[in-house]
């Protein structure tokens, strides 16, 4: 089972909010997940970005592959 930390797509029409969640490769985007770690809002000034480091450092050490968005995120915020 491959597992992904990825982004979920929430919101309105354009005005996206993201989930930062846990999930296999095979689930849909916007669908099941094993866990939710964070989130993600673009759309505020400055951008908000909030994520249980200890979970997604777990998860990684798990085998867990972040998406790229997520890794430069996780790696702007300092966390891997």
């Amino acid at each position: 089972m491959a597992v992904k930390i990825r982004l979920r797509r929430m919101g309105a029409k354009k005005a996206p909010f993201y989930r930062v969640v846990v999930a296999d490769s095979r689930f849909p985007r916007d669908g099941r997940f094993l866990e939710e770690i964070g989130t993600y809002d673009p759309t505020k000034e400055p951008v908000l970005f909030n994520v249980d480091a200890d979970k997604a450092k777990q998860w990684i050490a798990k085998g867990a592959q972040p998406t790229d968005t997520v890794k430069v995120l996780l790696k702007k915020n300092n966390i891997i």
